[in-house]
């Protein structure tokens, strides 16, 4: 092997190293700010059920949501790769999907201060590919419906005037005809 060879290794190595290092070390940062803003809103219940939790009387319902665009570092580009050539579970993405999922969650409660609860929450996920075969960023979407109460201490678009509509937790459905 020549001496350039050789010096094109170390540089590969170099850069994983860097990507490794500084990769988690953003990742662990992002996680603990996760963690401190999601204890902030624990009490802001969020559902996918389309019906509220208990009887609450709304004032205003708003649609609300968060979204996020996480890129994928380099390292974890590389052993993904690795991982899709001998096959099985690339769990190198698995803490970039749980970063984004949590991530929109909390920037769509973060858009709706004052809310008793959100219901019919949803997601969207896309990948953003940088690459024939390779993802540059994932990007993820939660939205929902915000209610507020009566005894919220504010609304989004400051309808507080709003006529209350009541709202059970088992109301009767019925179908198009009507039965």
């Amino acid at each position: 092997m020549s001496n350039q060879v050789l010096i094109n290794i170390g540089y590969l190595l170099v850069l994983l190293g860097l990507g490794y290092f500084f990769g988690r070390r953003a990742e662990a940062k992002h996680y603990k700010d996760i963690q401190r803003r999601e204890q902030l809103y624990l009490a802001l219940p969020t559902v996918s059920s389309e019906q509220p939790i208990g009887d609450i009387s709304v004032q205003n319902c708003v649609l609300v949501r968060g979204s996020v665009v996480i890129s994928v570092d380099y390292f974890k580009r590389m052993l993904a790769a690795l991982r899709a050539f001998f096959g099985g579970e690339v769990q190198a993405y698995e803490t970039l999907l749980d970063r984004a999922r949590r991530e929109a969650v909390l920037r769509m409660k973060e858009s709706c201060p004052g809310a008793a609860q959100i219901i019919n929450l949803r997601m969207e996920t896309a990948s953003i590919h940088r690459g024939a075969n390779s993802i540059g960023s994932v990007e993820v979407v939660a939205y929902g419906t915000a209610l507020f109460n009566s005894d919220s201490d504010s609304t989004s678009d400051g309808s507080a005037n709003a006529e209350p509509i009541a709202v059970s937790s088992h109301p009767s459905r019925s179908g198009p005809t009507g039965d």
